[in-house]
């Protein structure tokens, strides 16, 4: 028998009344081998869809999109192409036959054909009771309201007089807002005054466009939590990320989001309330704000991969992407946890139209290549226009303020590329102490391991032993020795201004041997650990750094390893000399 060519990228063009004859691959002419023998169709064919395909390509997942361009991001990764709007029905209804599963990476589609194709039976996930309350946003106001979900106060406005009472109501400024087809900042206007009620008004269509208006948020921080739901209803919530905006668009996101526990508890527990209320499977972000006095506010709800999780390709068990395949085709959700203390996402946005353009997003790629632990992601896109969303580099590492650091580098020309990021803080009271704490910097350098050495005194200079302390973690140091002669509080000190595990050091002074050192040092309160070494055995303190680095390091494990069968060897060596030569050699 002759064997089927394997059909692949096919591009179909299509009227959007669909009048072609032109005819796709039927579902029962697909041979698929994968994890799903399910073809998920997407409507919309940009960077998501982009994406969604090079999750999908890992498990063998088949993904047709609709999407009008020809040349959309999507379109030369996807197993099938249809081109045609995927706002009109005729072309949705047309498309939606040759998938098994019909989901979106934009919510504004013709919501009112999804409802008709799901009472065909066809599976749309999430489904389109979401996607209705989603695509207007006063209406998703009302409905997270209604559930008792925290947000701004907000109102609907329909005339001029309306958009007065609601500034005497809420004050100012005063967001102004579009119901639909609001994104990137696209459909936000703020009024600073209600001299400036007009203006903003008309800037955004007027009344009839549908407005509404919500209480000025005095946030501190953006933030946003992606959730991923199952077809069996089962959660997957990522880390909580803080998101910083330019000109209203997602510039940067850090993750995960330098705020305190309590705020990540509260921000994932109204995210989870808010995403529970939906209907479907798939990916959620819930973008949220954080208020000076320490409120979370929901903003808005987006129901498909999203701009805030793209940092997860590399930082994460399982990427936003897969998990959305994942939840829509009924698998089993994957792990949604950080594979990195840290990344931060930068968005390639056009600075400039046309070449010029491009040659700016180009250098700053060449730039970005050459960081260990930047990754790269460009969308393809033909066309280049300022502001506009052209790629995205991921920069992961050790603590938030390394690939601070060297997102800083990428962007400035002029800069430097940043000092090797030091593992280990060694810390003394004072220069007397160096003879001994030298040792434990012999160690390290032997392992190769960076490090740095600080004079840090409890008693003459705490202010710096408190700053130093507090901000080791955000600059990448992972454990700290400290050393100590006499009353030796510098190593319980620091421990209680940090996380990292501490190692103390006792320094032999001029009285006792050592001795108060040590007992002081390991006498320290419950909740304040401090490991320990012998009396001036700062040897001790450096291998012991050595092996809590080597948790999550396997490489140094393995050197550990070398460097424990290199003493064994060495001694039996001295013992077989012994036994051979006596005592007398």
């Amino acid at each position: 028998m002759a064997k089927q060519p394997q059909r692949k990228n096919h591009t179909l063009h299509c009227s959007a009344s669909f009048h072609s004859t032109e005819t796709l691959p039927r579902k029962d002419e697909i041979a698929v081998h994968g994890v799903s023998e399910k073809i998920v169709g997407v409507l919309g064919g940009g960077q998501l869809g982009r994406m969604l395909c090079q999750a999908a390509s890992k498990l063998s997942i088949k993904i047709a999109i609709l999407d009008p361009l020809v040349n959309c991001p999507a379109s030369s990764l996807a197993y099938y192409h249809m081109v045609g709007d995927f706002d009109d029905s005729n072309t949705v209804q047309e498309f939606a036959k040759r998938c098994e599963v019909l989901t979106v990476e934009i919510e504004h589609v013709d919501v009112a054909t999804l409802e008709i194709l799901e009472e065909q039976g066809i599976d749309c996930q999430p489904r389109a009771s979401t996607i209705r309350i989603i695509q207007d946003k006063y209406l998703q106001k009302v409905h997270f309201s209604q559930h008792g979900i925290p947000l701004p106060e907000f109102m609907q406005i329909e005339d001029l007089e309306g958009a007065k009472k609601a500034g005497d109501i809420f004050g100012y400024p005063l967001m102004i807002k579009s119901k639909r087809f609001a994104y990137d900042g696209r459909g936000n206007a703020v009024a600073k005054s209600v001299e400036e009620l007009s203006s903003a008004i008309f800037a955004l269509g007027g009344f009839e466009r549908g407005l509404y208006v919500e209480k000025w948020a005095p946030f501190v921080k953006e933030l946003s939590v992606v959730i991923a739901r199952g077809r069996d209803n089962s959660m997957a919530c990522y880390p909580v990320v803080e998101t910083i905006h330019k000109e209203n668009i997602c510039h940067i996101v850090k993750a995960p989001a330098s705020v305190s526990w309590e705020i990540k508890k509260l921000a994932t527990d109204v995210a989870f309330k808010a995403v529970s209320s939906l209907e479907g499977a798939g990916i959620f972000a819930v973008e949220l704000f954080l208020t000076e006095d320490g409120q979370i506010l929901l903003n808005e709800v987006a129901p498909r991969p999203h701009n805030s999780g793209h940092h997860t390709i590399e930082s994460c068990k399982t990427s936003q992407y897969e998990q959305h395949l994942r939840a829509v085709l009924g698998l089993p959700l994957g792990d949604p946890s950080m594979i990195t203390p840290a990344a931060i996402m930068y968005n390639i946005l056009g600075e400039d139209e046309g070449e010029p353009g491009f040659y700016l997003a180009h250098q700053l790629m060449q730039r970005a290549l050459s960081i260990s632990g930047a990754f790269v992601h460009w969308y393809n896109k033909s066309e280049m226009r300022k502001q506009r969303k052209m790629g995205h580099i991921t920069i992961v590492g050790r603590s938030m303020s390394v690939v601070e650091n060297l997102l800083s580098f990428t962007l400035d020309e002029a800069s430097e590329k940043p000092a090797v990021e030091r593992r280990v803080g060694i810390i003394m009271g004072s220069d007397s102490d160096f003879p001994v704490m030298r040792d434990a910097a012999k160690v390290l350098d032997t392992f190769g391991v960076p490090y740095e050495i600080k004079i840090v005194s409890a008693h003459r200079t705490p202010a710096w032993m408190f700053s130093y302390a507090s901000s080791a973690q955000e600059r990448g140091i992972q454990v700290i020795i400290a050393g100590a002669g006499g009353a030796a509080h510098l190593p319980g000190m620091v421990a209680s201004l940090t996380p990292l595990p501490v190692i103390g050091v006792p320094v032999r002074a001029s009285t006792l041997d050592g001795l108060d050192s040590l007992l002081s040092i390991v006498q320290m309160p419950r909740g304040v650990p401090v490991a320990t070494v012998a009396i001036n055995n700062a040897t001790n303190a450096g291998l012991l750094a050595l092996r809590m680095l080597g948790v999550a390091d396997t490489d140094l494990l393995s050197r550990m390893r070398e460097f424990q069968e290199d003493t064994k060897k060495s001694v039996l060596s001295k013992a077989e000399n012994l036994e051979k030569g006596g005592w007398d050699v």
